[in-house]
């Protein structure tokens, strides 16, 4: 064997090993991560088995109703929430849709809106209301139940809307906002207040925490509240928090 063959075989070899020992850190750090989440217990253990296999169309009826607080306060949310044009926004269980559309159209075409949500059905529907109101400032991104899953200091807006208490692994998933938002970033909550005695039954049941809860796990993740609205005049049952993420 030539001693060229010789040099080119082992430097093969050693590439090999190089790739090899980056693979291993990867799947190293990969691992760790999916530890890290793994290592955080389920808040509300099957809140979110009713998105598996979804019937959209029940769904649209059931968001969508009029007598839905948020739905039928939509546009005063959205304006409340203060979505600067041009800005990158983040609809995070953005359902159906129907509050993803109204902040594409505040940030306007140099902006974007990225529709984040665990279930694809949906995810489907928004990229079709959105094909047919001709916004093309909004993308869709599937999440997984830890994470948010977007790319470090790419969003200058997160919203949630009665999404919040469908977080089954809260601090894994405010840590991922948190690494999504751009220094000095806005995370905004829209959620059912809980209140025993005086929040219906079915509010009771469901929602595992009012908004003092959210506080104090919101600010425990590196936030900073900047407003509490839980008796906002157009909201009879939700509340709306603004924090902003602390430098």
């Amino acid at each position: 064997m030539s001693v060229k063959v010789m040099a080119r075989i082992k430097a093969h070899a050693r590439v090999l090993v190089v790739a090899a020992a980056l693979c291993s850190a990867a799947c190293h750090h990969g691992a760790d991560t999916s530890r890290h989440a793994a290592s955080e217990t389920s808040v509300k253990p099957g809140i979110n088995d009713g998105y598996k296999d979804p019937d959209v169309d029940q769904w649209i009826s059931r968001f969508e109703r009029p007598e839905r607080e948020i739905y039928a306060q939509r546009e005063l949310i959205v304006a409340d929430v203060g979505v600067a044009a041009g800005s990158a926004v983040a609809d995070v269980g953005a359902g159906t849709g129907f509050l993803t559309l109204l902040l594409a159209e505040a940030t306007g075409p140099r902006g974007k809106v990225v529709a984040v949500d665990i279930v694809p059905e949906f995810l489907d529907l928004i990229e079709t209301r959105a094909r047919e109101a001709k916004l093309q400032n909004v993308k869709t991104h599937l999440c997984s139940e830890t994470s948010v899953e977007l790319p470090p200091g790419s969003i200058d807006l997160v919203l949630t809307c009665d999404t919040y208490h469908h977080f089954e692994y809260p601090a894994s998933t405010l840590a991922s906002i948190h690494r999504a938002l751009k220094p000095g970033g806005l995370f905004v909550v829209v959620d059912f207040e809980r209140i025993e005695g005086k929040s219906r039954e079915w509010v009771l049941g469901h929602v595992r925490t009012g908004s003092a809860g959210a506080i104090s796990e919101i600010t425990q993740a590196g936030f900073e509240l900047l407003s509490e609205q839980p008796e906002a005049d157009y909201l009879a049952e939700n509340y709306m928090l603004k924090f902003k993420k602390a430098e």
